[in-house]
């Protein structure tokens, strides 16, 4: 009657061990995670500029909204809106050769696997091996008997299991956590790709309008060459004085000196386009482009698209999540934590009865801990990790909050540097109407060459001021395009 029994214990372990593991799918303990509420405004304070496209208006009591955040928007290469061959091709290389760039993907790799990492621990633990050792015992030691072997093989065959359920969690909420982190890190990634491409934009659109500059500053010494040789030609027909054939020369080397500044700063933001796009800087350089662009229109979309296409406000909204699930980390402490294992395999003297059922061995066990007194360590870190939840969520608003304020600032910059460009162009026109004006009454003999030179200095200064105006008009624009997150959404996060 007792032969019967024994496979009844392998079959009841099963039974229980297949209880605890769907026990180990309990709901875990803490919050679930949802978004913090943001109310979005229906429109932005800013969107004066004709470069900027507005969407219609949301109909009186309304609920208007794009039907997914990418709608309405600028997608993908951002940069091609500007229709320039060789910026493009600059903005090509960041993504397959700076370093920086690859730091951040290095980062966010190394917090994948922490995810890879964290799941493993949900799964039992495995371990096999052989042992074979020959003892020799002493013949004297204390009970021996003459029945006792005191010299012998023990050949082991054997594997260990071990498993911690998840009843409470722990492990659930150690894996989101680390999931939310890797999105933070992907979406930090993202941030930098954004941060590098807008910068070359920038840096790039900078060195054109200095090279506007250089072709305006250009033109101006081919012209002040040919007033000092009329100074000169009046000055030897007994016409001019020595007065202007030297404030002509003087005019002369001053724009040239101004040419020569021009290339210092034109020298730098090259480096930094080629520093971004890692090129070797000895060989490198950008061939004279006077900034001759239709500048585009940006496409605003509504506000409440921005917490979607902001990487830097998605980063922080999946670090808001990933500290809500330290909270639940923080609860299963107060639950006891329970152990499995197992071992089993075969065991022999001899080898030729080594692997027989006979020389079969097996061992189940668990085993249950609960803390019963910790000085109050528990409660504290529970309640360190909800006030670091609150924290977060402070920053995921404080995020949002400059967002919008980066988005307002590049909006009323384009609206007011449109504007000044506006009258800048009239002041430009007066100027050389004022210098014709003067030229030709200098050449008549009705007035000194000093009011020439008046005139050619308030021209050159403005015609100087509306080529910085438009090139700030660039750089504007693509600080509105990087305040509205480039052509980047939450649905290019990892799942």
């Amino acid at each position: 009657m007792g032969a019967p029994e024994a496979p009844i214990k392998p079959i009841a372990w099963a039974s229980a061990l297949l209880g605890l593991a769907l026990l180990s799918g309990c709901k875990p303990v803490g919050p679930n995670y949802s978004r913090p509420v943001f109310t979005a405004p229906n429109v932005y304070k800013e969107s004066g500029a004709s470069t900027v496209l507005v969407p219609p208006p949301n109909p009186t009591g309304g609920t208007w909204q794009p039907a997914n955040p990418s709608d309405g928007m600028l997608k993908g290469k951002w940069w091609e809106v500007y229709q320039d061959p060789q910026l493009n091709a600059l903005e090509e290389r960041i993504a397959a050769v700076n370093q920086g760039l690859r730091q951040a993907l290095e980062t966010y790799r190394a917090a994948e696997d922490q995810v890879k990492a964290a799941r493993s621990a949900l799964y039992p633990t495995l371990s096999a091996g052989p042992s074979v050792t020959h003892d020799k015992n002493s013949a004297h030691r204390p009970l021996s008997s003459n029945a006792t072997l005191t010299n012998y093989n023990d050949l082991i065959l054997s594997g260990q299991a071990s498993w911690e359920p998840d009843f409470w969690g722990r492990i659930r909420r150690t894996v989101e956590a680390a999931h939310e982190n890797a999105q933070a890190s992907a979406a930090d990634m993202a941030n930098v790709d954004l941060s590098l491409q807008s910068t070359m934009a920038s840096d790039y659109f900078q060195l054109r309008g200095l090279d506007s500059q250089t072709k305006l500053l250009q033109a101006t010494v081919a012209d002040l060459e040919h007033q000092l040789d009329l100074t000169q030609r009046l000055f030897n027909g007994g016409i001019g004085t020595a007065a202007d054939v030297a404030q002509a020369q003087t005019q002369l080397e001053t724009v040239r000196a101004q040419l020569i500044d021009v290339g210092v700063a034109r020298a730098q933001f090259e480096h930094a386009v080629g520093t971004i796009a890692d090129y070797k800087l000895p060989g490198f350089s950008i061939p004279f482009s006077p900034l001759d662009l239709q500048l585009p229109r940006v496409p605003l979309g509504v506000p409440s698209q921005l917490l979607e296409r902001r990487p830097d406000i998605a980063a922080a909204e999946r670090r808001t999540a990933a500290a809500n699930a330290q909270i639940g980390i923080a609860v299963s402490a107060f639950y006891p934590t329970i152990d499995l294992g197992g071992t089993g395999g075969f065991e022999s003297t001899h080898g030729g009865t080594w692997i027989q059922g006979p020389s079969a061995l097996w061992s189940l066990g668990a085993q249950a801990t609960e803390l019963l007194f910790d000085a109050g360590q528990r409660h504290a870190l529970t309640d360190q990790a909800r006030h670091n939840y609150e924290a977060q969520v402070s920053a995921y608003k404080s995020a949002i909050f400059l967002a919008f304020n980066d988005v307002e600032d590049q909006l009323s910059g384009l609206r007011i540097l449109e504007n000044e460009y506006t009258v800048q162009s009239k002041a430009v026109d007066f100027a050389q109407h004022s210098y014709d004006i003067s030229n030709a009454r200098y050449k008549g003999g009705a007035t000194s060459y000093l009011e020439v030179l008046t005139a050619e200095a308030i021209l050159i200064q403005n015609q100087r001021t509306a080529i910085d105006l438009e090139t700030r008009q660039f750089v504007d624009s693509v600080g509105l395009i990087r305040s509205l997150g480039g052509g980047w959404d939450m649905t290019e996060l990892p799942k």
